[in-house]
């Protein structure tokens, strides 16, 4: 059983503190309270929490000045500023400091729940980040490897060796490959080997978003910008001022919010929706995305320029198949991970699931490999994995590799069955085989994701239909 979280309640107020200590006790924490910043230093040398939540106006040493000294004492303990002063120098200020979010208040409660959610989860973090930067320093890895490294392919160590030459330049890197490749990963491996590593790592799926929310999310807004919005906002750049912003999916974004990031990487500058001025950030920007963005910007849905500005570095991920030597120490380190955070006994894989893990093309890279051995952890038994890998290859072997006509008349010519050969027929012929060969092994890779294999073969979802239909593709048993 994990131990209870505990926070920290920095507040002058006692009924603030009486709230907030409910409110926290819901959510699963043990809170601890302190009525004033040499309180909260007490408690921090005693016994360092979780989080911390700190009002800004205390008695005697006041909240920045406290911030500070809690930032000195316990540097990885998040701090998240609740306040009553709205001045956007205090929220530059407490930010500079070391917060991790700043909520004014009264705020919602939705809006504690989710700055509450977002510190812990990257707190979580923070023991394998640091572990990591240990082993590097000490040049090598340690027993149980940091996930996206583990094997040491030829591959990823280019993408290691990439990531300390960029790490420590303010230089913006777009992050390129499959779903499930580890892109997130490594956009916090640069951050915490940059000398922004103290500073906040804010993360934004550019597809989770509709792109009317999506601006207000990435660049906040003023009260009254539209309705609902009762006060001012500070969006994602704001937070990760100093720090890095991580812009996941970044080809899902909306061609008019292109524009405005453009403006944020040239100038530094931008505005809140309804905003009458510019805002200084100073945000290091890591994209990543899954799609081939030459392509997108050849079709209009991206902007060259843009392009142009994030393409700075490109650190490329190669798919799980293409590195099959790290799926056994992979599969090793999801197993004794799992098992820990389970309480299980972490059973060796057996000998048939190894062989079916090392057969299988893996379309979902490390993700689907994590989550088929979290199942095995889970359930005590590999079989119904084992099952399902088998499913998925006699799917997979029911449909036809080589689809399109066969080279009847080049093999008739070098048969010498007869005297002349199209050389148009010939090549129209092999490229159907090609063609139906590569729409064929997409699809199986996809699971036969009609959309998701359109994207990766880059034609609409319609034409591949068309092909398909030519080549005799079903997905039918």
């Amino acid at each position: 059983m994990k131990p209870v979280q505990r926070v920290l309640i920095v507040d002058d107020d006692a009924s603030a503190r009486e709230w907030l200590a409910a409110f926290m006790r819901t959510r699963g924490l043990a809170p601890v309270c302190a009525a004033s910043g040499e309180e909260a230093l007490e408690e921090l040398r005693r016994a360092p929490p979780d989080v911390a939540t700190l009002d800004l106006v205390l008695p005697g040493i006041d909240g920045l000045s406290t911030l500070r000294a809690m930032k000195a004492l316990a540097p990885n303990v998040p701090v998240i500023v609740l306040s009553g002063v709205g001045a956007t120098q205090a929220i530059v200020e407490a930010l500079r400091f070391g917060a991790a979010d700043f909520l004014r208040k009264p705020f919602e409660v939705e809006e504690l729940e989710i700055a509450l959610d977002k510190v812990l989860a990257r707190a979580a973090l923070e023991p394998e980040v640091s572990g990591f930067r240990a082993r590097l320093a000490d040049g090598a890895f340690s027993p149980a490897p940091a996930p996206l490294f583990a094997g040491g392919s030829r591959k990823m160590r280019l993408v290691d060796d990439m990531i300390d030459h960029v790490a420590d330049t303010d230089i913006t890197v777009l992050i390129r490959g499959e779903s499930g490749t580890g892109k997130e990963i490594v956009a916090r491996t640069v951050w915490s080997r940059s000398n922004r590593a103290r500073r906040p790592f804010v993360k934004v799926n550019c597809a989770a978003l509709p792109h009317e929310l999506l601006e207000s999310e990435l660049f906040g807004y003023e009260k009254g910008a539209f309705t609902g919005a009762q006060k001012r906002k500070l969006g994602k750049f704001e937070i990760a001022n100093g720090g890095t912003i991580f812009l996941d999916e970044i080809s899902e974004m909306h061609p008019s919010l292109q524009a405005k990031l453009l403006q944020v990487l040239q100038d530094g500058q931008f505005s809140r929706l309804g905003g009458e001025s510019d805002v200084a950030v100073d945000a290091r920007v890591i994209a990543a995305s899954n799609r081939h963005l030459e392509t997108a910007v050849r079709e209009g849905s991206f902007r060259e320029d843009l392009f142009y500005r994030l393409n700075v570095v490109t650190i490329q991920l190669p798919p799980l198949r293409e590195r099959r030597d790290e799926i056994p120490v992979l599969a090793d380190h999801f197993l004794d991970r799992y098992a820990r955070e389970y309480g299980k006994d972490p059973k060796p894989l057996p000998e048939d699931v190894r062989a079916a893990f090392a057969a299988y093309d893996w379309p979902g890279n490390i993700r689907e490999l994590e989550n088929l051995v979290k199942r095995i952890v889970v359930l005590g038994t590999a079989e119904p994995v084992l099952e399902e890998l088998r499913t998925r290859g006699a799917q997979a072997e029911r449909h036809p590799v080589a689809c399109a006509p066969a080279l009847g008349e080049l093999e008739r010519f070098l048969a010498g069955e007869s005297e002349r050969v199209s050389l148009k027929r010939v090549a129209r012929q092999a490229a159907q085989v090609a063609e139906a060969r590569l729409i064929a092994k997409v699809l199986q890779r996809t699971r036969w994701n009609r959309k998701e294999a359109a994207s990766i073969l880059q034609i609409s979802y319609k034409a591949l239909l068309y092909k398909m239909r030519d080549a005799g593709l079903t997905d039918s048993a």
